[in-house]
Parts: structure tokens; C-alpha cells; sequence
């Protein structure tokens, strides 16, 4: 494996355990044993090594987002996105947990994070399309519009929800 990707699996296990606020590019450098100079030498800064990761969970997503061209939707895909849906986003939940924070500080980050969902709304309204044109879902349009703003809000939210629940709990127990 290349440097530039042990540095950016090292990234993803060390923003997802701390946090990504709470993780600096010396903390990567430590966990590979590298020195910052060599890191600094493939990424110029953390936010760089963000870019990158989301840029990774962007292809992830995208390539499961797609419909079967060939046949209809079927109750086994509904399954299989949800189920994809659902990995990618703990591979990658810092950015979920973290997203304010990394959209505040990187306009890069900002654009990008913007076209990503704009295509993910749109290729999710599509799929939920085609399940009512299978009649795995009995919806009209806007319902269909409605169910994947709501699908699309709850899925970003989901781990600042978790989080939230977490520290209320450690608060009053």
C-alpha cells in the first residue's frame, strides 16, 4: 500500500474513533510511525486529507446509487441500498458527525459537499421512482419528492442524533 492511502486509512480510523477536530496531522504521522514532513509531503494540510476521504465516500455512494437498467427495482435492492446506505455511512461517519464543522472550514469542502447531495437526492428520488413503478411503493410524485427530502435530512442527521443521545445519557446517568 502506498503511503498516500496508509495515511488516508490511518485519517479515517483516527477521525472516526476522536473526532476529526480532535485529530492533527501529527496525530497521523505518530499512528504510521511517519515523520509530519512525509505526511505534509502527500497533503498539505488536514483539510486536504478530508477533501480526499470525502472525495472517496462520494464514489462509494455514488456507485450504489445507481438503478438497474436492465430490469425492474425489486424488494431485494430497496434492501441492498439500505444496506449500503447504512455501511458507507459508518465507514465514514465522521463526516456526518462532523459535517458542520468541516463545511465551515473549507469552501472546497463546502461546493463539493453541495453537488454531492444535490446528485444524491436526485439519483435517490429516481430509485424511489422506480420502487413505485415496481409497486414496491405506492406513492405519487409528491410524495416521492416529500419522502426523499425527509430520507435525505434523516440520514445526514442520524449521527449527530446518535451523538446527541449519547452525551444526554452520560449527562443524567
Amino acid at each position: 500500500m502506498k503511503t498516500k492511502d496508509k495515511i488516508l486509512k490511518a485519517s479515517l480510523e483516527l477521525f472516526n474513533e476522536q473526532g476529526e477536530r480532535n485529530v492533527s496531522t501529527n496525530h497521523i504521522a505518530a499512528k504510521l510511525g511517519i515523520s509530519p514532513g512525509n505526511l505534509y509531503y502527500h497533503f498539505r494540510n488536514k483539510q486536504q486529507i478530508v477533501y480526499q476521504l470525502f472525495l472517496q465516500y462520494e464514489s462509494e455512494v455514488q456507485g450504489f446509487m445507481g438503478v438497474p437498467e436492465d430490469r425492474t427495482v425489486t424488494f431485494q435492492d430497496k434492501v441492498k441500498y439500505l444496506e449500503e446506505i447504512l455501511e458507507s455511512m459508518w465507514e465514514y461517519r465522521f463526516l456526518h458527525r462532523d459535517l458542520q464543522h468541516i463545511l465551515q472550514e473549507d469552501e472546497n469542502m463546502r461546493l463539493a459537499y453541495r453537488g454531492f447531495s444535490s446528485r444524491t437526492v436526485k439519483d435517490g428520488r429516481l430509485i424511489l421512482e422506480k420502487m413505485a413503478e415496481s409497486g414496491i411503493l405506492n406513492a405519487n410524485p409528491e410524495q416521492l419528492d416529500a419522502l426523499i427530502l425527509n430520507i435525505w435530512m434523516i440520514v445526514v442527521s442520524w449521527s449527530s442524533f446518535l451523538q446527541s443521545i449519547a452525551i444526554q445519557s452520560n449527562l443524567s446517568g
